[in-house]
């Protein structure tokens, strides 16, 4: 009897059908959890007793914030497949992944600052967190902008896969940061095994499937990019090939 192989995914044909059988499904989880845990925080949750309705931000805030950290790590993990085993997919699935995890930064930092504002009297501050959250924003932008800057896919591969490397630094900064330094404005983790710095369950709960639907939709966005990286890098073999011939 054959044995599986996790390797056996890293073949184009094997990803791309067994994605086309599983995506279906991810997405409707996705969608299920993101409208079930949206839904029940925004509007069956009440007002918190200092930071009243503001709170309900966490819903968005917590969830993006958690996928634009652990997207750049999920790209680390397929730059060093790359560089280890030079399995494609796994460069073009990191390649995928920058844009999501752009999208998900972009939208922590702007819910930050509507969060921030009525709570700090502020829209930003250099809190270290907060600062390091910025820098990794940028190191996406960099990330994708090295793609699209070198000509050569495996040349490029390398490069950004060196990059994602140093910017994993950042990464683990924007996370841990209020652990490293206990100055800043910037609260503590919102979820935590502390019962006394973890939120209400009132709050939890629906915050746990909201967090839930957000993983489930990165995965379903980087699953379908990452088919479009496919069929785009087969097309430009096939142009090639066409220009030798």
């Amino acid at each position: 009897m054959k044995r599986m192989s996790l390797w056996e995914y890293a073949n184009p044909k094997k990803f791309m059908a067994t994605t086309n059988v599983v995506l279906p499904w991810i997405s409707v989880l996705a969608a299920i959890c993101l409208v079930v845990g949206l839904v029940w925080g925004f509007f069956f949750t009440p007002d918190d007793f200092r930071q009243g309705s503001t709170v309900k931000i966490i819903y968005l805030h917590v969830p993006s914030a958690l996928m634009a950290i652990n997207a750049w790590l999920m790209m680390l993990v397929a730059s060093l497949i790359w560089l280890v085993r030079r399995h494609h997919v796994s460069a073009l699935a990191a390649r995928a992944a920058a844009p999501v995890g752009i999208t998900f930064t972009l939208i922590a930092l702007f819910t930050g600052a509507v969060w921030g504002q009525p709570m700090w009297g502020t829209w930003w501050a250099w809190d270290p967190r907060l600062t390091s959250f910025l820098i990794l924003f940028l190191f996406y932008l960099g990330y994708v902008a090295l793609w699209e800057a070198v000509e050569n896919p495996d040349t490029a591969a390398d490069l950004t896969s060196v990059l994602c490397i140093v910017g994993s630094v950042f990464a683990l900064l924007s996370r841990y940061a209020v652990n490293f330094w206990n100055q800043g404005l910037h609260q503590g983790a919102t979820l935590s095994m502390d019962k006394e710095e973890n939120i209400a369950d009132i709050f939890w709960y629906p915050l746990l499937v909201a967090i839930a639907g957000f993983v489930l939709l990165f995965v379903a966005l980087v699953l379908m990019r990452t088919r479009t990286e496919i069929r785009a890098r087969r097309l430009h073999a096939l142009q090639m090939r066409e220009r030798m011939g």
